[in-house]
């Protein structure tokens, strides 16, 4: 009788560790990391002991609640403001479309923004003023569900577009190139709707606080990475003009601070438009920041361009492939992958940046917050609206570094 061979599967170790094995391995594995760690938290229960001691006992946070409106929108005229609704309920419609095509990552993002926008649904800042005058408000009425869901119809409406475009694009990838369309020409579509035309025409220079930096950023960053790419690509081109152009205006932009820009942007540039023809300061701001962001976006992107062996574009030209199709199909997807955190950080760092509009006399999220500690009313809480705008800002930006580690994990970056 012969032997049979009796496999079993073989099963990978449980490498998961539980919570207090994970502290004994981490934190009190020798005696002094056991002493480190200790004072590490007698230091921090003294810090945040204080500081939440100050946060909820001693804070006049009725500034926040009392100037929200116009740190989000600025001076932007409250008659007009369904423009706004308008654009984020497109948006809301794209990020839907777009949830159901691409699923993954794009999927967590868009229900994690409509779950933030379910949260400003359910307690409206009018309920929270009708609270601090009549406390009777707390009651559930009639009054509440106004409050919830008429004075806030527009959101409301953008979860429900979220919600039937999701079902709808369900399994659809022919709908790809629509959505991409989408958010191409979404750029335009918040300008002119923003803006407006004839009698209801809202000037710019009308646009302001969040509002204002969010549009900034959104132009900087969508106009500066292809002015970067092609910058990088002319550096290293074989032509001494196109090379010579692009390294010089890379290396000047580069060595001039972006407050110098803004500068001669909003002081000098008007001097040689023709009288007949003027940018105002919100379209000179986004030129200049636009501008230099692309010299620092071009040198990331030279980075990545020559992090790419030279026998892959051989192999490449080998094969019949054009300078373009080489560049387009096989170098900068290669490139741009090696590069994913030195331009999301430039991303990072041209969102900062929007507050250095405010030195040239534009109304953004931080122009709005000096305006706003100017009032006699609101004179000496610099803290409570200084740590409010510094949280906006770090949710942003955490929120752009949390999307690039997931980019960078999903095409497995850093490893081999």
């Amino acid at each position: 009788m012969e032997n049979l061979a009796i496999t079993q599967e073989v099963k990978p170790p449980n490498t998961s560790k539980s919570p207090l094995k994970w502290l004994q391995d981490n934190l009190f594995n020798t005696w002094y990391n056991t002493i480190l760690t200790c004072l590490a938290l007698v230091f921090l229960f003294l810090v945040f002991r204080g500081v939440l001691t100050w946060v909820f006992t001693q804070a006049n946070w009725k500034v926040v609640p009392a100037n929200l409106q116009i740190l989000m929108i600025g001076p932007y005229s409250i008659e007009q403001v369904w423009r706004i609704w308008i654009v984020l309920d497109t948006l809301l419609v794209l990020l839907g479309l777009s949830a159901a095509v691409w699923k993954g990552l794009v999927l967590r993002i868009s229900t994690v923004i409509a779950s933030i926008g379910l949260i400003f649904l359910l307690i409206p800042l009018d309920l929270v003023k009708k609270i601090e005058t009549d406390p009777a408000t707390l009651e559930f009425n009639l009054n509440i569900v106004y409050l919830i869901f008429f004075k806030r119809r527009w959101l409301l409406g953008g979860l429900v577009l979220f919600g039937i475009t999701f079902f709808l694009g369900r399994d659809r990838n022919s709908l790809r190139r629509w959505v991409i369309g989408g958010w191409i020409l979404s750029f335009p579509w918040t300008m002119i709707v923003l803006h407006g035309f004839g009698e209801n025409t809202i000037s710019t220079t009308n646009w302001g606080g969040l509002l204002l930096t969010l549009i900034l950023a959104a132009v900087g960053i969508a106009a500066c990475f292809p002015l970067g790419v092609l910058l990088a690509l002319g550096r290293r081109s074989q032509l001494p003009a196109i090379k010579w152009v692009s390294t010089i205006y890379i290396e000047t932009i580069r060595g001039v601070p972006l407050i110098t820009i803004l500068f001669m942007g909003s002081i000098i540039l008007p001097i040689f438009i023709p009288g007949d023809f003027q940018l105002d300061k919100v379209i000179r701001a986004m030129i200049a920041l636009t501008l230099f962001s692309a010299a620092y976006m071009a040198e990331n992107v030279r980075g990545g361009l020559q992090a790419i062996p030279q026998g892959q574009v051989e192999a490449a030209q080998a094969v019949g492939l054009t300078y373009p199709k080489t560049m387009l199909f096989i170098v900068l997807p290669q490139a741009l992958r090696a590069v994913i955190p030195a331009i999301v950080g430039q991303f990072i760092s041209l969102f900062k940046d929007t507050s250095l509009v405010s030195i040239v006399g534009l109304l953004d999220l931080l122009g709005i917050a000096k305006s706003i500690l100017g009032n006699p009313k609101w004179q000496g809480l610099y803290v409570e609206v200084y740590i409010f705008i510094a949280l906006i800002y770090f949710i942003f930006t955490f929120a752009m570094s949390f999307v690039s580690r997931k980019i960078e994990a999903d095409l497995g970056v850093g490893k081999h």
